[in-house]
């Protein structure tokens, strides 16, 4: 029994002295094994401590300094590039907007400009007309005045010689009234009586007159 364990023993040697001796070639031959085992071994204290690297305390001063450096480089970048094109975008926009606000009045000024003009050239037009209506009504009515009157002037002179033309045939129809008288008794007594001396019938309507 202690032959069987010293004989173990003797044999187990040889080959630990065999297994360690890879181990130091292998270190010499890569200088990195020690920097892969350093890492190992704080994955492995990591991984056993159980905490979220971001919410490490050990980890908040690195964190911050590379949000405080992110921040910056944000600010830059949005200072320098990205907010100067949106300012010079809306000062566009806003430069056309005012254009067309511009331009927008412009025709509205030109507009009330034309329709004031047009309601005077329409006011115009129509005391025109109506100065055009009264001397045309003013002028028709001195022509038919003038009409009015010549025809009355015709008409007065036209009775004026008619009643002229009547006095005088009345007074020459009266200046034979007395000759018609005397020759229509005459024929009536005649016819009558007999034969009658002219002289006896004028003198019988002369008495018969009075």
């Amino acid at each position: 029994m202690m032959v069987t364990q010293a004989y173990a023993q003797e044999a187990a040697a040889p080959a630990e002295e065999h297994v360690e001796a890879p181990a130091t070639d292998a270190v010499h031959a890569d200088p990195t094994a020690d920097t892969h085992a350093t890492t190992e071994a704080h994955a492995g204290e990591d991984h056993g401590s159980g905490v979220f690297p971001p919410f490490d305390p050990a980890t908040f001063p690195s964190q911050l300094l590379w949000l405080a450096i992110t921040f910056g480089a944000l600010y830059l970048l949005m200072s320098r590039v990205a907010l100067p094109r949106i300012g010079g975008i809306l000062a566009n926009r806003k430069a056309i907007i005012d254009a067309d606000l511009a331009a927008a009045d412009a025709s509205r000024q030109k507009t009330d400009a034309a329709i004031a003009a047009y309601e005077a050239a329409l006011a115009a037009a129509k005391s025109k007309a109506q100065g055009i209506a009264n001397e045309s009504r003013e002028a028709i009515q001195a022509d038919l005045a003038a009409k009015r009157s010549a025809v009355e002037a015709d008409l007065t002179a036209k009775v004026t010689a008619a009643e002229a033309r009547i006095s005088a045939t009345k007074a020459e129809a009266l200046t034979h009234v007395d000759e018609i008288a005397t020759e229509t008794a005459q024929t009536v007594v005649t016819q009558l009586v007999g034969d009658v001396s002219a002289d006896s019938v004028r003198a019988a309507v002369a008495k018969a007159k009075e």
